[in-house]
């Protein structure tokens, strides 16, 4: 028998069923991307589809809906000259019903028109926003974000901007916790972008996608899983008697189990995927483990000694290496009788030699992959491929105190002191903030360093491609990543790129001292290098400013090396007299032992009558180098002529007879590029070049 199916009845059946799965499937969760410029995308080809909202929607998929509300120019001040609760995209936000806001505003703010009148309305007007969205729908959920960087080279940036952002970033983190919304931070992974900003202002389609990850994590809490830092590893040394920190990231609220030798601590990821814990001091011992432990993954890291750990920094004669030196390959053959010394050399991506680099390198440049290393035992490979002058340091403290001892290396040859200071520090400083602009055509960076730079970028085609000599760049490749691990000190071997301007250094070299130690949060010691002799004519007057700079700097001591130059080469190859007065240095002022670590250093310079007599501090007893005749003292005249004189030794004074046919108004030791001084203390360690006023007493 045949069934007849009534044709109305099967559409009507076939049309609940379709309307049955119209009202089944999952609403969207809708996005609004609220903010200024940035977020619309402006300077960006096509921002319908390159801004960081598009980018967003893709990241998400198909069960989100982002809009993208960006009004360009637009101010969160009620009273700015471009307010967004004005604008016909804040009336578009409002009725885009939104389950999720992301709010970025407060970079036009920084406008002379708008911050210095209003500034005291900001967070008021910031939080009428996030009520007004409340009260159009309460469910909403609101994320405000931390400012989008403005780089040096923004037009108002000196005039006031950097200090009206900062002020603004200030109020952001208040703002966040006052009306109880979470925080984003669109700041830090893109500070030290500023390849990707080419106004200054504006993110490329590369930083909007920086951004549209940050707040993919932020939204989803997916951060990748469990991720250690790389100065984590086996065979790492940690800093003895201080509290031992332990961080990375996870996913948004993962359980982290970490476990250091018998010690436990729990915790939870926060929202950024952050997570850090702190173990007790220990004392000097070793070998342990450390296990980090997140859903099902267990990273161990074993062989783990507790000592003291130095980092070794500055340019090519500190990376200069062992199995190079004098006797530095014996000394590589005798590594392995030395066990309790760990290695950690962080290498450079490529050399900053005479040679054009190609696009791969160029990209990972920027994208400030330029350092690498391994933690690694002592062995002949380990020691002769690391810094020989922080090795023989090493050697010299782990032999005289019995305790491990980790180095860390790293250092680029040829780099300017200003790549190795932060970039806030830079901007604050009214002076240093100039060395952004322009740097490969500016005479704040050494016309060498220029030269070199301008070779390997020879391929680059982004106007901002970055280079390890520019200003900044080694602190945010390398040092950014070293600041939590804890030290006890810092070698520092730099100033062959920064000695045509010592007034410059003189600077910067403060600077980047003050910008370290607060970073590490407390005054370490910094022992390091007063520059060689060579046929340089600035050297002289730049190895006194060095002396010099212990006199305004705490803390930190100078070793001489003007007696171990070379004439034409700027890398001598002695150096394991340079390391070993170093951790001398250390051993008396670190590890407080009663030795003699300093050569002598000048008080003061009187004449009576026809003699000149220098007193000397660091010197009992003054000797003259390998008993040759003493070499090196020469009289300035009021004239600007500078006299050789003889010179001789009573006990610490150096007397000098003059004729009484000269005004002489300074001394100088040691003041020729290439030095001839020989004076040194009764420990054998060399005067260091010096300028010094003479004092006229009377014949009395």
């Amino acid at each position: 028998m045949k069934i007849r199916i009534n044709p109305i009845l099967s559409f009507l059946f076939a049309f609940l069923i379709s309307v049955s799965n119209l009202y089944a499937q999952p609403k969207k969760i809708k996005i609004a991307a609220i903010g200024n410029s940035v977020t619309y995308g402006a300077g960006i080809d096509q921002p319908s589809i390159n801004s960081y909202p598009a980018q967003l929607q893709r990241l998400l998929g198909d069960n989100y809906e982002v809009g993208n509300f960006g009004r360009n120019g637009a101010t969160l001040l009620k009273k700015g000259h471009n307010p967004y609760y004005k604008t016909a995209e804040f009336k578009k936000a409002i009725d885009f019903d939104a389950d999720i806001a992301i709010i970025h505003l407060g970079l036009n703010d920084t406008d002379p028109r708008n911050w210095p009148n209003y500034k005291d309305e900001f967070s008021s007007d910031y939080s009428w926003l996030i009520d007004t969205l409340k009260k159009h729908n309460p469910r909403i959920k609101i994320y405000i974000c931390r400012l989008t960087p403005i780089f040096s080279d923004h037009p108002r940036f000196l005039s006031g901007t950097f200090d009206w952002y900062w002020q603004i970033q200030k109020e952001i983190k208040k703002i966040a916790e006052a009306n109880n919304t979470e925080l984003i931070d669109f700041h830090s992974a893109l500070y030290p972008r500023p390849d990707l900003f080419p106004d200054a202002l504006h993110p490329t389609k590369d930083g909007a996608s920086i951004l549209a990850e940050t707040v993919y994590q932020h939204i989803t809490g997916n951060y990748g899983g469990l991720e250690i830092p790389e100065i984590f590893q086996d065979n790492m040394v940690l800093q003895r008697n201080r509290p031992i920190p332990v961080w990375g990231k996870a996913d948004a609220n993962a359980d982290i189990l970490i476990k250091l030798s018998s010690k436990i601590r729990n915790i939870k990821a926060d929202a950024n995927g952050d997570w850090q814990v702190e173990f007790p001091s220990m004392k000097t011992g070793g070998p342990y483990e450390l296990s980090i432990h997140s859903n099902d993954k267990v990273t161990t890291f074993k062989n783990i000694l507790i000592g003291d750990v130095w980092l070794s920094s500055g340019q090519s004669n500190m990376y200069f290496p062992l199995g190079q030196a004098e006797n530095g390959k014996n000394e590589g053959k005798n590594a392995v009788k030395f066990p309790n010394i760990r290695l950690f050399k962080l290498k450079p991506l490529i050399e900053t030699d005479d040679v054009v680099w190609d696009s791969i390198t160029l990209t990972k440049i920027n994208n400030l992959e330029y350092f690498s290393g391994e933690w690694k035992e002592n062995s002949e490979e380990s020691a002769n491929e690391f810094s020989a002058i922080a090795y023989h340091f090493g050697k010299t403290i782990q032999t005289e105190e019995g305790i491990p001892i980790g180095l860390i290396e790293i250092a680029v040859g040829g780099s300017p002191l200003i790549s190795w200071i932060d970039r806030f520090t830079i901007e604050k400083d009214p002076l240093l903030v100039n060395t952004f602009r322009d740097w490969r055509h500016s005479d704040f960076i050494q016309d060498w360093c220029r030269q070199r730079a301008n070779k390997n970028l020879e391929l680059a085609t982004n106007k901002l491609q970055r280079h390890p000599y520019q200003p900044a760049y080694n602190y945010e490749s390398g040092i950014s990543k070293l600041i939590k691990f804890p030290i006890v000190g810092v070698l520092w071997y730099q100033g062959e790129s920064d000695a045509n301007n010592l007034e410059l250094h003189e600077k910067e070299f403060t600077a980047f001292i003050n910008s370290w130690r607060g970073k590490w949060g407390f005054e370490f010691p910094v022992y390091y290098v007063q520059l060689s002799s060579i046929n340089r004519p600035s050297w002289p007057s730049f190895r006194d400013s060095q002396r010099r700079l212990q006199e305004t700097i705490p803390n930190i001591h100078m070793a001489v090396s003007s007696d171990l130059g070379h004439p034409t080469d700027v890398h001598p190859k002695q150096k394991e007299e340079i390391g070993s007065r170093l951790a001398n240095l250390a051993l008396k002022y670190t590890y407080h032992k009663k030795i003699i670590a300093d050569g002598p250093l000048p008080l003061t310079a009187v004449q009576k009558g026809n003699t000149i007599v220098i007193e000397f501090e660091n010197a009992k007893k003054l000797q003259i180098k390998n008993n040759e005749i003493l070499k090196g003292f020469q009289l300035k005249t009021n004239r600007g002529e500078f006299l050789s004189m003889p010179a001789e030794i009573k006990g610490n004074k150096i007397v000098l007879n003059v004729p009484d046919n000269n005004t002489f108004t300074e001394v100088v030791y040691g003041w020729k590029a290439f030095s001839e001084g020989n004076l040194v203390n009764e420990a054998n360690l060399p005067a260091s070049s010096f300028k010094l006023k003479i004092q006229l007493k009377s014949k009395k």
